[in-house]
């Protein structure tokens, strides 16, 4: 991995206290506090394009401000602006949106053009004037880091997005990214969305490059991140509902009956059952259930970590609120990663 290279501060980044926020945090280019939890819009209603004011207001009366969507997410941001636009609380929450997915055969073509045009139909779509943050949901090495940089500071300029960054993409392509942006006084990235959580990620779910931070080989990876305090958005916290606490350690016939094929192929291995069954003894231990003892595992990394949680129970996310806050010593994060104290 090469050097780190420093992010700009000013008016692009905004600087982190070293003792963060347990239920909000911020992100460079925004004034706006963030929740933690992102609420993931990857899933029914959302999908589906139906109505779901109410979950949404649900989720926001319990201080979730904070909502991950995607071009490539079916009909989730008109469901999303739709909300916003009847609780007209636009200054208030928090829109992420994602432009260049990959193909179901797991291609991906990103350039300007693709940017600009995907942009232009997540703003119809969620029916305002900018989205808070714009990520690259995937990353084309066909195109370069100048095109990509210039294009979003581009949209800044224009104050159609307020904030940007990346999804899947590894560490050295974001350093070579922010050290071109320091070179040419551009607004560098703001946030990377990689897969991190207890769950390791074995195999790539969806193709089209799925990064992961996971699991014992990207100790490095995540050591440049706490460095660097880049704000982390995991994605698949739970490994799509491997921690869900719906099977026990080694039940796999139960694991087929839970998990979508997505996760099976991305989560139900035998590193995770061992993972899990260490998992269920601490959450014994902890008179917690399994799904916060991993959900607060992400959050007593030191990385300075955001969580897209995708759930239609208020109270399932009002459990994952409080498991943010339940700091694990570093000794539990230890045990729950390798079996030793």
């Amino acid at each position: 991995m090469s050097s780190d290279n420093n992010i700009k501060q000013g008016k692009c980044m905004q600087t982190h206290t070293d003792e963060q926020d347990a239920t909000y945090g911020e992100i460079g280019g925004l004034s706006k506090k963030v929740s933690r939890i992102f609420l993931g819009t990857a899933i029914s209603p959302f999908l589906d394009g139906k109505e779901a004011d109410d979950l949404l207001d649900q989720m926001y009366e319990l201080g979730i401000n904070a909502f991950d969507s995607a071009r490539g997410y079916g009909l989730s941001e008109r469901v999303l602006g739709h909300w916003v636009k009847h609780k007209k609380n636009r200054e208030e929450v928090v829109i992420l949106t994602k432009c260049g997915n990959a193909t179901p055969t797991g291609t991906v073509h990103i350039d300007r053009a693709v940017m600009t045009n995907e942009l232009k139909q997540s703003l119809s779509e969620l029916g305002t004037d900018y989205v808070d943050i714009l990520l690259l949901h995937r990353d084309d090495v066909n195109t370069s880091i100048a095109e990509y940089l210039e294009t979003f500071n581009d949209f800044v300029r224009e104050g159609i997005i307020k904030s940007f960054g990346v999804s899947n993409w590894t560490v050295d392509r974001i350093q070579e990214a922010n050290a071109y942006a320091a070179e040419h006084g551009l607004c560098p990235f703001s946030l990377s969305s990689p897969n991190f959580g207890l769950a390791e990620q074995v195999n790539d779910p969806w193709g089209g490059n799925c990064v992961t931070i996971s699991g014992q080989g990207n100790k490095e990876v995540r050591d440049w991140y706490s460095r660097t305090n880049m704000p982390v958005l995991a994605y698949s916290a739970l490994g799509r509902g491997f921690f869900s606490g719906r099977f026990e350690a080694g039940d796999y016939e139960t694991a087929k009956s839970v998990l979508d094929a997505y996760a099976q192929k991305g989560y139900m291995y035998p590193v995770n059952m061992e993972r899990l069954e260490r998992c269920q003894i601490l959450a014994e231990k902890r008179s917690c259930s399994v799904a916060q003892v991993a959900m607060s595992y992400i959050f007593s990394h030191s990385m300075n970590v955001f969580a897209v949680v995708s759930t239609t129970s208020p109270d399932r996310m009002k459990l994952n609120i409080e498991a943010a806050k339940l700091k694990l010593s570093q000794e539990e994060v230890r045990f729950l990663e390798t079996g030793t104290r």
